[in-house]
């Protein structure tokens, strides 16, 4: 070690390394990795719940949306609780909710219980994400420690991506779709086993956080997405309610905000330059992503007859890309800069979803579908952890943290628009068409695009 090493606050590094704090990264980046887990680990499960609650494909719209409303909605202020509480007693409360909910929605009895609980299995997680990212600060004051940690809580959470659908097609081959939610409990009780004690302990703060606001944020989103999902179901006087339901929100949204002293979203950081940008291109990487994970077990069930371990592996090359590149896409970033990788993603993206689009309306030859998954997969692990690079480089001073969160947030919204409007072009039985399904996949083909379009003056 070099004697004349310091930290990024001025004190020697050998100061900065509690016993303990490796033990706690895994146990922090474990955490993201339950949270990642439960979004990609479901969509394998969704034709045994169809059959087994009865559900429609509306019903199962909600059953993922309703984890990506309440995560991307309470990310704006997740950041908040941990710096007003003290970031591990947010972490902690967070997994230990989130444990808890994964064992109720195991046990749910209907499709409204199972609903509700993934909004609260989406409430744990935005308390968890940002107070663990506030820990691992702690934890590592020391600027290239705490990049080489990052990089370490990147890779975990990239395995979450890479095996997801595997481990859930296995799951649900055991157990059916409930043996998905068991599978949090002992991972959520191991978690926190390896995050007690001192070394993780991080002090409270002042910072206010507006409820109303948020409450308000999280009622738009909600009723925004009620209108996608009714409206691709033919429900269309349900959609009219919720419409003007979410307009009404929408301005009291507003109005709380012009005069708040503590607003949901920070003006400074929404106007920055190329920040809308950027936040556009999270918004259209998570809408093909979730889309296509929501989207294609429904359409190989149909077309391929594939078993749920066989579809979970049909998944590999879309997921195994961001378990390995984001290493490659960290030393590119660093040789060039941000916005050609975000730019080179997004293309990748936009092809895959070209040709998978292009399988689907062929009747899904693997083949061609598995060339399109892995442009995908490349194009994800190209672009997302560009953006993060990306979007501390756009915000104005002091910023950085506000403009990670609202990143993660619109990133969770645009999850939730791709579940929202491509699920209305597929039927759970794929009765749709391969037509109607192929069109489903331009539409995140063209917002990828129009996001590289964007972007792609910064990279010149």
């Amino acid at each position: 070690m070099r004697t004349g090493s310091r930290s990024a606050d001025g004190t020697p590094a050998a100061a900065a390394r509690p016993p303990g704090r490796g033990r706690a990264l895994l146990g922090i980046a474990l955490g993201y990795f339950a949270v990642l887990l439960d979004t990609t680990v479901l969509a394998v499960a969704e034709p045994d719940l169809a059959d087994s609650l009865g559900s429609s494909t509306a019903g199962l719209q909600w059953v993922v949306t309703g984890y990506s409303v309440a995560f991307g909605a309470l990310l704006l202020s997740g950041g908040a609780v941990a710096d007003r509480y003290g970031a591990h007693r947010a972490f902690r409360f967070g997994i230990a909710a989130f444990g808890a909910a994964s064992a109720l929605s195991a046990l749910a009895p209907g499709l409204t219980a199972l609903v509700v609980l993934r909004a609260v299995l989406g409430v744990a997680a935005a308390a968890s994400v940002p107070a663990g990212m506030a820990m691992i600060t702690r934890l590592y004051p020391d600027v290239a420690e705490r990049a080489r940690a990052i990089a370490v809580w990147a890779a975990v959470s990239g395995c979450a991506m890479a095996f997801g659908p595997v481990v859930g097609g296995v799951l649900v081959g055991l157990g059916g779709w409930r043996a998905v939610f068991w599978a949090n409990v002992p991972l959520t009780v191991l978690v926190l086993a390896l995050t007690a004690g001192r070394v993780v302990r991080c002090p409270r703060g002042e910072r206010r956080i507006d409820w109303w606001g948020q409450l308000a944020a999280c009622a738009v989103l909600a009723l925004a997405t009620d209108v996608l999902i009714e409206a691709g179901s033919g429900a269309w006087g349900r959609a009219g309610w919720s419409a003007g339901a979410a307009l009404a929100a929408g301005v009291l949204f507003v109005r709380r905000e012009r005069r708040s002293p503590a607003p949901v979203l920070q003006s400074a950081v929404v106007r920055a330059p190329g920040m809308r940008a950027v936040l556009a291109a999270g918004a259209a990487v998570n809408f093909a992503m979730l889309g296509l994970l929501f989207t294609l077990p429904l359409l190989l069930r149909h077309d391929l007859r594939l078993s749920p371990v066989a579809a979970g592996a049909a998944f590999l090359p879309m997921t195994l890309p961001p378990g390995f590149n984001p290493l490659l896409t960290g030393r590119i970033v660093a040789r060039v800069g941000p916005w050609r990788p975000v730019v080179g993603g997004l293309a990748l993206l936009t092809a895959g979803c070209l040709v998978t689009g292009a399988a689907v309306v062929a009747g899904t030859p693997y083949p061609l579908l598995a060339v399109g998954l892995l442009c995908a997969g490349f194009g994800v692990s190209f672009a997302l952890p560009a953006l993060v690079t990306a979007v501390v480089s756009a915000a104005p001073e002091g910023g950085a943290g506000a403009a990670g969160g609202l990143l993660n947030a619109v990133r969770q919204v645009g999850a939730t628009l791709g579940v929202a409007v491509m699920g209305a072009f597929v039927g759970v039985e794929g009765d749709a068409g391969g037509a109607a399904a192929g069109a489903a996949l331009l539409l995140p083909a063209a917002g990828c695009a129009l996001a590289g379009l964007l972007l792609a003056r910064r990279a010149r």
